[in-house]
């Protein structure tokens, strides 16, 4: 009898111990979890930039983004070439875009890289910038360049939530361009992911005060420098390979969310390698909670 009633003890436990665990997983799957986002302009690969060029920079660049490791990051001024140093240096990684002179493979990418382990690809495409959205290489209204936005729509293997993912980087010249360029995107993010939270990175090329911002706000999207609990790091991303002083120095790159989305934490990346620059940007970077 004492044997019968240890064992049927035991017993019990395992039972608890598995429903306990069993509950654990499911809630833990209905519980929204952390994304962190990153927008990264990481410099064209031009030889100009002599010592700051992207020979010198890519191994920095490459190790930063793994030690940061961002679930979804969206870069600017990605030529052919770095973007296949990218690929080879973040094998983690699924990248996503097109070059925008042609819509195929040749200028430069604006493209979402997203882990390969969390996401699965649901849907993916780009448009132009320009009164012309499915042609490439033209420029759009007042543009100094063609430009180009990509998108991407996911399924989070944690939450078995979707979202969607737009990436781009404004003109930095045209007026019109930068303001029309962030409607057309507004646009198409109700054309192609009705109802579903959005998150959009870019370099904007433009202040948190100027129009393309005003517009995003109106429409009810969010800055994550402005909606997080706690932010932290410079009030300015472009530094040209530090030589703007810094109280001249502009914020030109942006993470916005949309109300579905939660910005827990905000970070303006200021790390230097010993060797240089990672770019002539800061890159940014926010933890975004998505809810039901």
């Amino acid at each position: 009898m004492k044997h019968s009633a240890i064992s049927l003890w035991l017993l019990c436990c395992l039972l608890g111990t598995a429903t306990l665990l069993g509950s654990c997983k499911q809630s833990g799957t209905s519980q929204p979890q952390p994304l962190n986002v990153m927008s990264f302009n990481i410099r064209l690969d031009v030889a100009v930039d002599s010592a700051n060029s992207w020979p010198y920079r890519k191994a920095n660049v490459c190790h930063m983004l793994s030690y940061y490791a961002p679930d979804l990051l969206g870069m600017q001024e990605v030529l052919p070439n770095q973007l296949a140093d990218l690929k080879q240096g973040l094998p983690q990684y699924t990248a996503i875009g097109v070059g925008r002179d042609d819509g195929k493979d040749t200028g430069e990418y604006s493209p979402v890289f997203f882990r390969t382990d969390r996401f699965e690809l649901l849907k993916q495409g780009a448009f132009s910038l320009s009164e012309q959205p499915d042609s490439f290489g033209i420029k759009g209204w007042d543009a100094a360049y063609n430009r180009v936005a990509t998108w991407v729509i996911l399924r989070d293997k944690l939450t078995d939530r979707q979202l969607a993912y737009f990436n781009t980087h404004l003109d930095h010249i045209g007026v019109t361009a930068r303001r029309e360029g962030i409607r057309l995107i507004l646009q198409k993010i109700k054309e192609l992911a009705p109802g579903l939270p959005t998150i959009l990175t870019g370099d904007f090329n433009c202040l948190p005060t100027d129009e393309p911002s005003q517009i995003l706000e109106a429409a009810g999207m969010q800055n994550a420098s402005k909606a997080a609990a706690i932010a932290y790091g410079p009030t300015w991303s472009f530094h040209n390979f530090g030589r703007i002083p810094v109280e001249e120095r502009p914020l030109l790159d942006y993470i916005y969310i949309n109300g579905n989305t939660q910005v827990t934490r905000y970070r303006n990346i200021q790390d230097t390698p010993e060797n240089g620059y990672y770019s002539d940007h800061n890159p940014v970077m926010a933890e975004i909670s998505i809810q039901k």
